[in-house]
C-alpha cells in the first residue's frame, strides 16, 4: 500500500511541476538556512569541551568597585593560585596564565624576527590541568625552569621543525634568550587558547612571584576533585578578603577594614565560571581570546526557527492554493471507497516526498553557501557527512517537518465533500480562509521584525563609525613593535617627521584603539583615605601625542619641551576631573600620586584637562584617564596628510629598513584597529541581512501561493465583473487590497515587537542610537512594497484573463 501511495504521490507532483518547484524550493531554503544556523550554534556550544575533565575546571573572576570605577575582571592577583591550592581541600590543581601580548622571536643566528601575536606566560601545571600532551618534550618538566618556553606545532615549524625544536634557543624581543622545552599540538578553533602559539615559563617571570594581591593580571584556573561541588568552593572563596586581601591593603590604607570598605560603597567579589561557559557567558574586560555571546545564539536560534516555520507555512499555503485542482480527485477517491484516513495518509506521503527532495536540495544549497557563511560568521564549520548521529537527527527532523508541513493541507483536502466537488462546487467546499490568512500575517510579521532588526543593527554600526570619538582615527598609521629597533627609534621618528606626506608622529604603546592598558589608584595630595581614591588608566605618552591624534584640551596646556618639570606633570580627562569633584579650570595645579605605599611618593601636577575620548568600546562609559610624560616605545602613530597613502607607507618603510635593517615592519591603520572592536556587531548585521532576505523570499512565496489560491477561487467573479465593465486596474485593486490588509495587520503586530526587542539589544551600549520612527516606517513601507509586487503580478494576471474563459471554468 505504501509503495502504491508513493507512486501516486510522485505522479501527482510531476503533474504540477511549477507548484512542486515552489514547494520544494521554499522548504529547501528554510532547511538550508536552519541547517547552517544549527551547525553554527552547535559549534558555539562545543567550545573548550575537548579538554580533559573540562566539566571540573573553573576560572576565578573578580568584580571590583573602587575609586569610582567598576571593573568586571577575569583575572586575579598573582598569589591567589598558591593560596587556593593551600587552603581549599576541594581543589585538585591550580594553574595561572598571564597574557603577554605580541612577541618578536628569532633564532640566535638569524637577523630577521618573526612576530607571534599571542604569547602567554603559564605555570608548569598548565599541561596536566588541561590534559595537553606534548608532541616533543616531557610534560613533567616543561616550563619548570626559567627562560624556557613551549611552542605549538605551527610555531615550531616556523623556526626549527617539530622534531628538531627541543633544546633549541630563541631570542625574544632581541634581548632575552629562551630554550624550547617542548612542542604541543595546535589548539582547536573552538578552544579559548586557539590564538596562542607560544607559552613562556611563569617560573622566570618576577611579577608572578610577588605578593601583589590587588594587581589583577593572572587568569587563574582551578580543577575540582571528582567528588567536590563548586558550591562548596564558591561560598568560602570570599573569605580570602579577610585572610589575605585586607591585611595586604592595610599597608597602604592602615585604617581600612571590611566594614569601612563596604560602607564606602566599594566591593571586591570573587566568583567562578565554568571553563565550558566562558565562550558564551563571559563578557569581561580581558579575555584570552574573543568570546561570543549567548544573546547572539538566542537571536540566531530564533531566526533559524522562524526560517523553518516560514518555509512550512509557505508549503501549507501553496498546497491549499493548489487544492482546488485536486478537488475532483478527492471526490472520485471518496466515491470509490477511500476513507478520510487513507486520503490523509496519501497527502502526508506526498508532503514527505517533497520534504525529502527539499532535504537533498537543502544540502546542496548548504554546501554551496557554507564557504560564504563561514566568511560571514568567522567560523570554520563543515557539514559532518560521516557522522551517523547527524544523519539520524537530520532524517528525523525532515520526517517531522514533512508531517508538520503536510498536516494542515492533508486534513484540509480530506474534508472535501464528494457530492459537492463532483458537481463543480469546489470553491464552496474549500474553507480555512482564516487559517491561511493568519499564516500570511505570521509570515510577514516575522519578516517585518527582521527588517527592523537589520535596520537598527546597521544604524548602530553607522553611528559608531561616525560618532565623534574625541580623537582622529582617520589617516593614522600605526607601526607595532617599535621597541625592537632599540635606541634607533628616535632617529626613525625624526626622519619620518621630515616627510612631506606626514603631519606628526607620536611614540607610545598606549592608543585609544585596542592596545596596552594600565590602571592604578591615585590620590590628591593630603588625602590617603580609600573613599578619596581615584581609580584611573595611566598612560605614558610623549609631547606629540595630543597633536597627532587631534585631541582637544578644554583647560590648561599640553606637555611642552620647554618645561623640564613636565616629567612630573599629568593631563587628566574630563571623567577623572569629574570624579575628583572639581571643575576643569580648578583642577589645574593640583598634585596627585599613585604610589602612596612608598617612602617618598612621586606627586604629579595637573597641567591640563583633555576632552573625553573613547578608549574602550562604546558599550562602556568613558572611564577616568591620566596622561603622563615618559618613554613608551611599544608603537608609533603617524598622522598622514591626504594623498597617496601607498607612496607614504613606502617612504616610511624605506626609512625603517635603512636605519633598522632586518627588523620587522608591522603596520596597520588605526581605523582598521578601531573596527575590530565591533566585529561581533558587524557579523551579526551581515547575518541579519542574509536571513532577512531569505525570510522575505519565503514569505513572498507564501503570499504568491495565497494570491494564486484567491484568484483561482474567484475566477467566475472576475469574469462577471469584467463582463459588467470593470477594468483590469479595478479588479487588480480589489484583489490586492485584500492582501494588503493582512500585511497591515502583520505590520501593526511586528512594529512594537521590533521596537522593544531592538531597544533591549541597544541597552548593551552606553552610547547608542534611538530606534527612530523612520526605521519603523521604512520597515512597514518595504513590507507593503514587497507585498504589492508579489500580489500585483498574480492579480494582474488573473484580471487579464478572457471573461469568456473565466465563466466556462468549473
Amino acid at each position: 500500500m505504501f509503495k502504491n501511495n508513493l507512486k501516486i504521490a510522485w505522479r501527482s507532483l510531476k503533474k504540477q511541476p511549477f507548484f512542486t518547484f515552489l514547494n520544494t524550493f521554499g522548504l529547501a531554503i528554510g532547511m538550508a538556512g536552519g541547517l547552517l544556523i544549527s551547525l553554527y550554534i552547535y559549534d558555539e556550544f562545543s567550545y573548550d569541551k575537548m579538554f580533559t575533565d573540562a566539566n571540573r575546571i573553573y576560572r576565578i573572576n573578580a568584580d571590583i568597585k573602587f575609586g569610582g570605577s567598576i571593573m568586571k575582571a577575569s583575572v586575579v592577583g598573582a598569589p591567589m593560585a598558591a593560596a587556593i591550592k593551600r587552603d581549599f581541600p576541594q581543589i585538585e590543581s591550580v594553574t595561572r596564565i598571564r597574557d603577554r601580548g605580541s612577541l618578536l622571536l628569532r633564532k640566535l643566528e638569524a637577523e630577521a624576527n618573526t612576530k607571534e601575536s599571542n604569547v602567554a606566560f603559564a605555570d608548569s601545571t598548565f599541561f596536566k590541568m588541561f590534559g595537553i600532551d606534548l608532541v616533543v618534550g616531557d610534560v613533567n618538566s616543561a616550563l619548570t625552569e626559567p627562560n624556557t618556553l613551549v611552542l605549538t606545532k605551527t610555531a615550531a615549524e616556523k623556526h626549527f621543525g617539530v622534531k628538531n625544536a627541543l633544546g633549541q634557543q630563541l631570542l625574544l624581543n632581541n634581548t632575552d634568550t629562551y630554550t624550547v622545552a617542548g612542542v604541543i599540538p595546535d589548539f582547536p578553533k573552538n578552544s579559548f587558547l586557539r590564538d596562542h602559539d607560544v607559552f613562556m615559563a611563569m617560573a622566570g617571570f618576577d611579577d608572578a612571584q610577588q605578593m601583589l594581591w590587588t594587581s589583577h593580571n593572572y587568569f587563574t584556573f582551578v580543577k575540582l576533585l571528582p567528588e567536590a561541588d563548586i558550591a562548596d568552593f564558591q561560598a568560602p572563596l570570599q573569605s580570602m578578603l579577610e585572610t589575605y586581601i585586607f591585611p595586604y591593603v592595610q599597608k597602604f590604607y592602615p585604617g581600612i577594614t571590611a566594614e569601612s570598605f563596604a560602607a564606602s560603597g566599594n566591593y571586591l567579589r570573587y566568583s567562578t565560571i565554568a571553563l565550558t561557559d566562558i565562550h558564551l557567558h563571559s563578557n569581561r574586560g580581558t579575555e584570552l581570546s574573543a568570546n561570543s555571546s549567548i544573546q547572539n545564539v538566542y537571536i540566531l536560534s530564533f531566526i533559524g526557527l522562524f526560517l523553518i516555520l516560514l518555509a512550512s507555512i509557505n508549503f501549507m499555503n501553496l498546497s491549499t492554493a493548489h487544492s482546488l485542482k485536486r478537488a475532483k480527485e478527492v471526490g472520485i477517491r471518496k466515491t470509490l471507497g477511500s476513507n478520510k484516513s487513507e486520503l490523509i495518509r496519501q497527502f502526508l506521503i506526498e508532503s514527505g516526498v517533497i520534504s525529502f527532495i527539499s532535504l537533498l536540495l537543502a544540502l546542496t544549497i548548504a554546501m554551496i553557501a557554507l564557504p560564504f557563511f563561514n566568511d560571514l560568521s568567522g567560523k570554520s564549520i563543515s557539514i559532518p557527512f560521516t557522522n551517523f548521529i547527524f544523519w539520524m537527527i537530520l532524517l528525523a527532523s525532515v520526517a517531522f517537518l514533512g508531517l508538520f508541513s503536510g498536516s494542515y493541507p492533508a486534513f484540509f483536502m480530506s474534508r472535501f465533500v464528494a457530492a459537492t466537488v463532483l458537481k463543480g462546487g469546489g470553491q464552496q467546499s474549500v474553507g480555512g480562509g482564516k487559517i491561511r490568512n493568519s499564516l500570511v500575517v505570521f509570515q510577514f510579521a516575522i519578516s517585518v521584525f527582521l527588517i527592523i532588526s537589520t535596520l537598527v543593527v546597521f544604524q548602530q554600526l553607522k553611528y559608531i563609525q561616525s560618532k565623534d570619538l574625541g580623537f582622529a582615527k582617520d589617516q593614522v598609521l600605526l607601526i607595532d613593535d617599535t621597541f625592537a629597533v632599540g635606541n634607533k627609534l628616535l632617529s626613525i621618528k625624526e626622519e619620518i617627521e621630515q616627510l612631506g606626506q606626514v603631519s606628526s608622529v607620536t611614540l607610545t604603546g598606549f592608543m585609544p584603539t585596542p592596545s596596552s592598558r594600565n590602571d592604578n589608584s591615585f590620590f590628591k595630595e593630603g588625602s590617603t583615605e580609600q573613599e578619596d581614591a581615584l581609580q584611573m588608566q595611566n598612560w605614558v605618552v610623549d609631547h606629540d601625542y595630543l597633536s597627532t591624534l587631534n585631541m582637544q584640551l578644554i583647560a590648561g596646556r599640553n606637555f611642552d619641551k620647554r618645561h623640564p618639570t613636565d616629567s612630573t606633570a599629568t593631563i587628566l580627562n574630563e571623567s577623572a576631573v569629574a570624579r575628583l569633584g572639581v571643575a576643569p579650570e580648578d583642577i589645574l595645579g593640583t598634585r596627585i600620586s599613585g604610589n602612596l605605599g612608598e617612602e617618598r611618593p612621586i606627586f604629579y601636577t595637573v597641567i591640563g584637562v583633555v576632552k573625553n575620548f573613547h578608549f574602550a568600546s562604546l558599550r562602556e562609559d568613558i572611564g577616568a584617564l591620566g596622561l603622563f610624560l615618559g618613554s613608551s616605545n611599544g608603537a608609533m602613530a603617524i598622522k598622514l596628510k591626504a594623498g597617496d597613502f601607498s607612496n607614504a607607507i613606502g617612504n616610511i618603510e624605506n626609512i625603517w629598513n635603512r636605519i633598522a635593517p632586518g627588523q620587522l615592519f608591522n603596520y596597520r591603520f588605526m581605523e582598521d584597529s578601531f573596527n575590530t572592536t565591533y566585529q561581533a556587531e558587524q557579523k551579526l548585521g551581515r547575518i541579519f541581512v542574509v536571513f532577512t532576505v531569505l525570510s522575505i523570499l519565503i514569505a513572498c512565496l507564501g503570499l504568491f501561493g495565497l494570491a494564486a489560491f484567491n484568484a483561482e477561487k474567484r475566477t467566475k467573479e472576475i469574469g462577471i465583473r469584467k463582463v459588467l465593465g470593470a477594468s483590469v486596474g479595478q479588479i487588480t485593486y480589489r484583489l490586492t487590497t485584500d492582501f494588503l490588509r493582512l500585511v497591515g495587520i502583520a505590520v501593526l503586530i511586528s512594529l512594537p515587537l521590533g521596537w522593544f526587542a531592538m531597544s533591549k539589544w541597544l541597552e548593551d551600549f552606553s552610547y547608542k542610537i534611538e530606534v527612530g520612527w523612520w526605521v519603523l516606517a521604512l520597515a512597514a513601507f518595504l513590507a507593503v512594497a514587497i507585498a504589492i509586487l508579489t500580489v500585483g503580478y498574480q492579480s494582474i494576471k488573473a484580471a487579464s484573463i478572457n471573461p469568456v474563459k473565466s465563466l466556462r471554468t468549473e
